[in-house]
């Protein structure tokens, strides 16, 4: 088994990417094979609507001068998808968003090609708005049939500068627990 998790900060060694790599720990004690792809330093263009991965039916999405291609060939070769994201302004930021946007027309428009796939949502915040981060990360799983692993408490961790989110012992107990119940999750679903 394989998941593979998406960090959308532009900082390569973010406080999104601790609280993905927490996640993982539990993953990889179980066996399940885990692959970081950072969006840092990547430009990513926004969904155009055109409606052309319906009409191609080829699971990619027409603009191909970027990131979007490979990530959803990843999520496609994946049994279950880390999408992390810090929170800017009490949402998304714009490389997640956009990555959401269009991997998800994709998907929908290809048969709903990621149905029953294991979701995580991740969100790193320095104080609030990280409910929307969540809230929108699993809106483009529920709306592709996924399905959605819970923790203790709501998956956000709280940092401002680099590495402070490793300070938040609760955020890191949700990750872990969160790492733990996707296992369970993916192990049932290969039952």
């Amino acid at each position: 088994m394989k998941v593979t998790a998406f960090n959308g900060s532009p900082r390569k060694n973010s406080n999104t990417a601790a609280l993905i790599k927490k996640v993982f720990e539990p993953l990889e004690k179980a066996g399940i094979e885990c692959e970081l792809v950072s969006l840092a330093g990547k430009e990513i263009k926004g969904c155009k609507a055109c409606g052309k991965c319906r009409e191609n039916l080829d699971k990619r999405c027409v603009m191909d001068d970027d990131i979007v291609n490979d990530c959803i060939e990843k999520m496609l070769e994946s049994d279950g998808i880390i999408i992390g994201s810090p929170t800017y302004f009490a949402t998304l930021n714009a490389e997640t968003k956009a990555l959401i946007d269009r991997a998800g027309f994709v998907a929908k428009g290809n048969d709903h090609m990621f149905r029953r796939k294991v979701g995580v949502a991740v969100a790193a915040v320095r104080r609030a708005g990280s409910m929307n981060v969540f809230q929108a990360i699993n809106n483009f799983y529920l709306i592709n049939e996924m399905i959605i692993p819970g923790s203790i408490y709501w998956n956000m961790g709280m940092g401002k500068g680099e590495g402070e989110v490793d300070n938040d012992e609760e955020g890191m107990k949700i990750m872990e627990i969160l790492g733990e119940n996707t296992a369970w999750l993916l192990n049932k679903i290969k039952e």
